[in-house]
């Protein structure tokens, strides 16, 4: 039914019909679903104070406004329901579907260790990779792939089990956040001297969100204040009981440093695996999995760690990892040797993809080159959509008063390189969690892996951001035009110091409120001239104390002769002192300021912060 709509323009109104449409959708896309001409929802938006083109990426709420506004209900397509509609159009499968149960073999389980900072979550890693090292291999573990896979005995059988070693909680839950189920029991590592803090309660929780089996690792016996017992019991208050108490997790005492009881954690984790879990997969399809880790090296190019979470992956299949594609040219296990094949749970390092994908993306092996392309291709134009509907419009420095004096919100824009997704999807995560309230707003303008280039200034020289580089550094010609445009360029190496220097610059934009507080007052009672240093002042403190550098007035008959002056000196006799105290005398020098008389009044204060409530 046509019906007339605001400003006179003829268009279809809905009758509270639903219209899908995905993240980041043009009013084109909207137009085509309602069978409607873009122009005239272009004129509608303008109508509603919005001025948009028809092909622009728009933001879910403004598709929400215009919805409204015509009488329709839109529904916004999540990434990964978008994801599988395209999979379907290609014919593919993927997910749980994974033929009868006479195709189904065991697999090894995939293991997360997550914990507080400091409480050795690392050097468990480590310890576990030791024990693991094959006998009379040199230098034993020779690269660091995200993940790896090692072997324990129980019941007298030897079982596998993997590790992926993610740069925390974070990246854990931002790859569930993204549809990733990629753990099946976290390891929570909980210092025996210490005890549950903060971060055990969040790892704790990011873990039964993710309703995964829990193995309870207490760390540091040997140290001295350890109390196991102290921890069963604070554990007991969030759930997590003991079997000795009666419950179903298992607590296994350990000292990562010493290497102890690491082959008792590793059997708590097979057999806590075999009591809750069916941990089974067809190794026989084409393999589907994840993405854990990827990077740029410069020698291999575009290089992704993988889980194989069902079938086989073989060298020489065409494979798609979010929107990277390539035939898979060569594949590395921990150590560096070449693999031929990776059945399910296995981790192996990708070697053919012709760029680096995100952490938690999905991948799978298709027939053809093409259909890989295309696929990549769809995916990487969505998430180009969806982040242009995010990107607000920038404020630039000239109308940036104008801005704050309407009181709008102030911005702090970041761009974030790293050395693998796995950690820049971890900092973006966690950045993007800091909250200072309404006043200030952070925003990750653009993420990416390897090293800060000079796009990326370039980009920060537009938008007035920060450029974070995590684990790598800017090459040199970028190193040289930031330092000519004047951009920020910071580097880390660990993600809780970010973490705290971007909270503390979002807390510094908040604007301060200070107050004058009085330090003290000295009356002068004689005048020195000095031709280096011009009229010093000799004076009684009658107040309080007076401190160099500090401001000053000066005050004569009861009247403010001087503002904002600076005790540039301070002596008590032949002495260069920082403060005098009540009731005793020194000279003060003013600096260049020499209109000083006796009987006059220095009224020292200082303008300090008011705590913010």
């Amino acid at each position: 039914m046509q019906a007339p709509s605001v400003g006179g323009v003829m268009l279809p109104r809905g009758n509270g019909q639903t219209v899908r449409l995905s993240r980041g959708a043009s009013l084109t896309d909207f137009a085509e679903k309602i069978n409607a001409n873009p122009a005239s929802l272009v004129a509608v938006m303008l109508n509603l104070g919005e001025m948009v083109t028809a092909t622009q990426s728009v933001s879910d709420e403004t598709l929400q406004l215009l919805a409204d506004e015509m009488n329709y209900v839109v529904e916004i397509v999540s990434p990964e329901e978008e994801d599988r509609e395209l999979l379907e159009s290609f014919d593919i499968e993927f997910g749980e579907n994974e033929g009868g149960e006479d195709m189904l073999v065991s697999r090894p389980p995939v293991v997360t260790v997550m914990g507080h900072v400091d409480h050795g979550k690392t050097r468990l890693l480590d310890a576990i990779r030791k024990t693991n090292v094959v006998a009379g291999e040199a230098g034993g573990i020779t690269q660091h792939i995200g993940a790896y896979q090692v072997s324990t005995e129980v019941n007298e059988e030897e079982r596998k089990i993997t590790f992926i070693d993610t740069p925390g909680h974070e990246a854990f839950t931002a790859m569930r956040a993204r549809g990733a189920k990629s753990t099946d029991i976290a390891i929570l590592v909980v210092a025996a001297n210490d005890g549950v803090m903060p971060q055990t309660i969040e790892a704790l929780n990011h873990a039964k969100a993710a309703d995964v089996p829990i193995v309870v690792a207490v760390n540091k016996i040997d140290v001295e204040g350890a109390d196991p017992t102290k921890v069963r019991g604070q554990l007991t208050e969030y759930g997590l009981v003991a079997e000795e108490y009666g419950g179903e997790t298992m607590f296994v005492d350990i000292s990562a440093k010493q290497g102890l009881h690491i082959d008792s954690l590793l059997e708590a984790v097979i057999l806590t695996a075999d009591a809750s879990l069916d941990l089974r997969a067809n190794a026989e399809q084409d393999a589907q999995g994840i993405a854990i880790e990827a990077h740029l090296d410069r020698g291999r190019g575009a290089v992704a760690t993988v889980l194989v979470q069902r079938g086989t992956l073989r060298v020489g299949d065409t494979m798609v990892a979010g929107d990277a594609y390539g035939r898979v040219r060569a594949m590395l296990d921990d150590n560096g040797n070449a693999l031929e094949e990776a059945g399910p749970a296995t981790p192996v390092l990708v070697l053919g993809l012709t760029n680096v994908p995100g952490a938690g993306d999905n991948f799978l092996v298709v027939d053809e080159d093409r259909t890989a392309r295309q696929i990549a291709e769809k995916r990487a134009a969505r998430e180009r959509n969806a982040a242009f509907a995010k990107r607000t419009r920038r404020v630039s420095l000239e109308d940036l008063d104008k801005v704050l004096k309407a009181g709008q919100v102030q911005q702090l824009n970041l761009i974030i390189k790293g050395d693998a997704s796995g950690s820049v999807e971890a900092l973006e995560s966690s950045l993007l969690q800091l909250d200072v309230g309404e006043e200030v707003d952070l925003r990750v303008l653009h993420r990416g892996v390897g090293a800060v280039t000079e796009t990326d200034i370039d980009l920060a020289t537009g938008s007035d951001a920060i450029v974070i580089g995590f684990n790598v550094r800017a090459d040199g010609r970028a190193t040289q035009m930031a330092e000519r445009e004047g951009v920020d360029v910071r580097y880390y190496s660990v993600i809780y110091q970010v973490i705290e220097e971007i909270e503390a610059a979002l807390k510094g934009m908040l604007k301060p409120e200070y107050e004058e507080v009085e330090l003290g007052t000295a009356e002068i009672r004689e005048i020195f001239r000095s031709s280096k240093l011009g009229n010093i002042a000799g004076v009684l403190i009658r107040s309080g104390e007076v401190k160099r550098n500090t401001k000053a007035r000066l005050i004569r008959d009861g009247k403010v002769v001087a503002e904002n002056l600076n005790i540039e000196g301070l002596r008590r006799f032949k002495d260069d002192v920082t403060e005098i105290r009540e009731g005793f005398e020194g000279g003060i020098n003013l600096g260049s300021y020499n209109d000083i008389k006796i009987d006059d009044v220095i009224a020292t204060y200082e303008m300090r912060e008011k705590p913010r409530g």
